[in-house]
């Protein structure tokens, strides 16, 4: 059993509409997916990607309308990243956000990768990855009608980055449980903390890397919007996913046991600093209730809930897409 690379990773916002304008038309992705919170169905659950929302390119957001700023600090996941094909493309990215009045950083090396930090319009916190010279699992292919051009637009996840007290509980179970390899550090940052931890699995590179951040000095942070839910790693198959389970448990970890998302098959389960892992199978995907060439324009809703649409339609704001 091997984990392929990070499969999604899940936010919160308080606003799906402004979410949706912020991810389609200042970063171009495409919104593969508008469906609901199975556990809430009267807010969305917005799936953004590549041209088919390939594993590896899903950035997703639970809509909170009531949530209250996200407070930063330990036991977070503290940054998400995104992949662009090359240097060259952080140039065009800056100016961009420039131009839509984007918060963003200089560009500056992490993990021998250029980048660019930026945040969204709740403070969510991303890095921009250059692919100048990554070798590893491969970025998916941006959507032909995105606003950005082919050569400078997203590609996919990057690394994601956890904030933990205890780097070393974390990186046990990366590498014990989950066979990621630790694969080097680099500098922190914040002057006189240490150097954060690169732990890879797969193929490597950008799309397959966990960076571990350990922070004593911070308080828990306290999750609402512009924070991070969970991260997803790749699983081949349902089959295989059946094994993690097994694996888990025999581990001694709480988890959730086999979900059904119907998009995908899942299993959840916290590491010891208390961050929400997901295994997540790469099938049967997006396309499974929709044609490709129309993903994302109306309600999609799993068999399940198909009975009560009419009721749950009538609780959801208007994203403005080509249907409702």
């Amino acid at each position: 059993m091997e984990l392929k690379g990070i499969h999604h990773v899940s936010a919160i916002t308080a606003k799906a509409p402004e979410n949706f304008k912020f991810y389609t038309n200042v970063l171009g992705l495409r919104l593969i997916k508008k469906t609901v919170n199975q556990d809430d169905t009267s807010v969305y659950h917005l799936f953004y990607g590549d041209e088919v929302g390939n594993p590896g390119t899903e950035l997703t957001f639970f809509e909170i309308p009531m949530a209250a700023k996200n407070h930063e600090g330990n036991n977070s996941i503290s940054a998400l990243s995104l992949r662009v094909p090359n240097d060259g493309a952080l140039s065009y990215w800056a100016a961009r956000f420039d131009e839509f009045g984007v918060d963003h950083e200089e560009v500056i090396a992490r993990a021998g990768r250029k980048t660019m930090a930026f945040k969204d319009f709740e403070g969510q916190r991303f890095i921009l990855v250059s692919d100048e010279n990554n070798k590893g699992v491969s970025g998916g292919i941006p959507w032909e009608h995105s606003p950005i051009p082919q050569e400078f637009a997203i590609r996919g996840l990057g690394p994601v980055k956890l904030t933990v007290p205890y780097a070393e509980a974390t990186g046990g179970v990366l590498m014990d449980v989950m066979g990621f390899r630790k694969k080097g550090s680099y500098p922190s940052e914040i002057e006189g903390q240490p150097d954060i931890l690169v732990f890879e699995t797969g193929e490597g590179g950008s799309g397959a890397e966990v960076h571990v951040e350990e922070r004593k000095d911070l308080a828990p942070e306290r999750p609402g919007r512009g924070g991070v839910h969970h991260v997803a790693f790749r699983v081949d198959n349902e089959e295989e996913l059946r094994k993690w389970i097994d694996h888990i448990k025999q581990s001694r970890y709480p988890n959730s046991g086999f979900v059904d998302r119907f998009y995908f098959k899942s299993l959840y389960f916290r590491e010891p600093n208390g961050i929400l892992f997901e295994l997540a199978t790469d099938g049967p995907g997006f396309a499974t209730d929709e044609e490709l060439d129309h993903l994302g324009e109306s309600l999609a809703l799993p068999p399940f809930l198909e009975p009560q649409r009419k009721q749950i339609e009538a609780r959801l704001k208007p994203l403005n897409t080509k249907s409702q």
